[in-house]
C-alpha cells in the first residue's frame, strides 16, 4: 500500500492531465499562485503555516504501482496518463513567503512554476495543507496575543483528525504555543509536551486525597492538580493538605473561570501556597483568554477553538494559473476577480520600523528604504533549497514569525472586527 501523498488529491487533477497530455498542452510552461482574496471577516492578518510540511512531502509525491492499481480500479484507465503519473517526480519551482510570516488579501503566498501538469497536480496537496496550518495558526496566534505573554497550553486532539492533530500542534507551536499535549508532535517536530489527569482519574478514586497522593507519587510535588472534580473550595485544601504549599499548580476546567480564578489565588495565598500557579482550560478562545486578562491566571489550556480556527477552519487560500508561457492570464468570473502574471511582493515600514503596506506587483517592485522582500525561494528544478529537518524547519518558522510580528502596528493586536492591520497597494 502507498505511504505517500499521491492520492491525496481530487480525481479531477488527473483528468485535467489525462485531457493536456491528449491536446499536447501539458508541457506549457505555467505559474500558478496560491492567494486568499479575503481574510475571515473581521481579522486583520493571517500566518503562513505549513510550507514546511508541504516541501517534506513534495519528494514523496509519486506513483506507486499500488496507487496505479487504485486508479485503475476507480475507472481511470487512461494508458497515456497512468505512464506519465508513474514516472511523475515534480521538476518545477517554487517561491512563497517564508513559513511564520504575516500574509493579507493578495499576498502570493506560494507561486509554482511548472509545466502545466506538474503545477496543477500538485493543487489539492497544497491548499490542503496550507490551508489548514494558515487557519490554525493565524487562530493561535490571536490567542497568544490575548494571553499577553502567560503560556498558552495546545490540548485540541481529542477533537480532531488524528492527523491534523499533530499538525495543529505544530501550527500552534510555531505561532508561540509553549506546549502542546500531544505525543506525536513532540516526537516529531520537538514540541514540548504536558499532561497530568483528568476528572477520571479522581473519580477511579474512593476520594480526592488519594488521587492527589497517586498524582504526586507519580509526578511529584511541581505537577498540577486538578482541582474542580466536587467541590473547588476542598479541592484546593485537599490539594495543599496533601502536598504542601510547594505545589506546582491547579487546574480549573469548568465554571466562571474569572470568578474561580480570584478566589482560588486567594485561598491559595491564605494556605501558604503563594507560588503555586493557577491553570485555566474548558472551552477556551482568544476571546475567554482576553477577558480572563484581570484574573490571577498564570496559563492557559486550548482545545477545540485552537484546532477549528477559532471560528475560520480554512485559510480560504485558492490555487490560481496566472501565467501561461510567459503571458498573464487571469480569471474574471462575477466575484472573484484576479490579478494575471506573477507578482512579487515587498512589505513596506515607517523609520521606525513598523509594518505600513504590503506591496504586490506584476514584477518587480522598486525598493524604497525599509523594504523587505517576501518571495523567498523554496525549490528549483524539484529540489528543496534549503533542506532541513522537521524539528529544525519548525525552529526556524518559530524565530522568523517572532521577529516579523514585532513589526506589526499596535492595532493589529485587536480582537474587536476591523480592517486588516496593513493595507495591501497592488501596483
Amino acid at each position: 500500500m502507498s505511504t505517500g501523498p499521491a492520492l491525496l488529491t481530487d480525481r479531477y487533477e488527473l483528468t485535467m492531465v489525462a485531457a493536456a497530455l491528449a491536446d499536447g498542452t501539458a508541457d506549457r510552461d505555467c505559474v500558478f499562485e496560491v492567494f486568499a482574496r479575503r481574510l475571515p471577516h473581521g481579522r486583520r492578518y493571517g500566518v503562513v503555516a505549513g510550507t514546511s510540511r508541504l516541501l517534506e512531502e513534495l519528494p514523496r509525491f509519486r506513483f506507486s504501482d499500488e496507487d496505479l492499481a487504485t486508479l485503475r480500479d476507480q475507472g481511470l484507465t487512461d494508458a497515456r496518463l497512468l505512464d506519465w503519473l508513474a514516472a511523475f517526480s515534480f521538476s518545477g519551482d517554487v517561491d512563497g513567503y517564508a513559513e511564520g510570516e504575516f500574509f493579507f488579501p493578495g499576498s502570493p503566498v506560494l507561486t509554482v512554476r511548472a509545466p502545466f501538469a506538474e503545477g496543477v497536480l500538485l493543487e489539492t496537496l497544497i491548499l490542503s495543507v496550507l490551508n489548514h496550518d494558515s487557519a490554525i495558526a493565524s487562530a493561535a496566534a490571536r490567542m497568544v496575543a490575548a494571553a499577553c505573554e502567560r503560556p498558552c497550553i495546545e490540548m485540541g486532539s481529542r477533537r480532531t483528525h488524528e492527523q491534523a492533530a499533530v499538525a495543529a500542534a505544530r501550527a500552534a507551536h510555531l505561532v508561540g504555543f509553549g506546549s502542546t499535549s500531544n505525543l506525536e508532535a513532540g516526537r516529531r517536530y520537538g514540541v514540548p509536551t504536558t499532561g497530568t489527569s483528568a476528572h477520571a482519574f479522581t473519580l477511579l478514586h474512593d476520594d480526592e486525597a488519594s488521587a492527589f497522593r497517586a498524582q504526586l507519587a507519580a509526578l511529584g510535588v511541581g505537577t498540577t492538580l486538578l482541582v474542580d472534580t466536587y467541590d473547588v473550595d476542598q479541592g484546593i485544601r485537599t490539594a495543599i493538605e496533601v502536598a504542601g504549599p510547594e505545589l506546582g499548580a491547579i487546574r480549573l476546567d469548568s465554571g466562571d473561570l474569572p470568578t474561580l480564578a480570584t478566589h482560588a489565588r486567594q485561598l491559595l495565598d491564605e494556605l501558604g501556597a503563594t507560588n503555586t500557579r493557577i491553570i485555566v482550560t474548558s472551552d477556551l478562545d482568544e476571546y475567554a483568554i482576553a477577558g480572563l486578562m484581570a484574573a490571577p491566571v498564570d496559563g492557559y489550556g486550548v482545545g477545540t477553538s485552537l484546532v477549528t480556527g477559532s471560528g475560520a477552519p480554512t485559510a480560504g487560500m485558492v490555487y490560481k494559473l496566472v501565467e501561461r508561457d510567459g503571458v498573464p492570464v487571469v480569471k474574471r468570473s462575477e466575484g472573484k476577480n484576479s490579478v494575471g502574471g506573477r507578482k512579487h511582493a515587498v512589505r513596506r515600514h515607517s523609520a521606525d520600523g513598523t509594518a505600513t503596506a504590503e506591496v504586490i506587483c506584476s514584477g518587480p517592485v522598486t525598493p524604497e528604504d525599509g523594504d523587505r522582500q517576501l518571495v523567498v525561494e523554496l525549490v528549483r528544478g524539484g529540489r528543496v533549497c534549503e533542506p532541513a529537518s522537521p524539528r529544525e524547519a519548525l525552529v526556524a518558522a518559530r524565530a522568523h514569525h517572532e521577529r516579523v510580528r514585532a513589526t506589526l502596528p499596535q492595532e493589529a493586536w485587536a480582537l474587536s472586527r476591523g480592517d486588516c492591520a496593513i493595507e495591501t497597494v497592488t501596483a
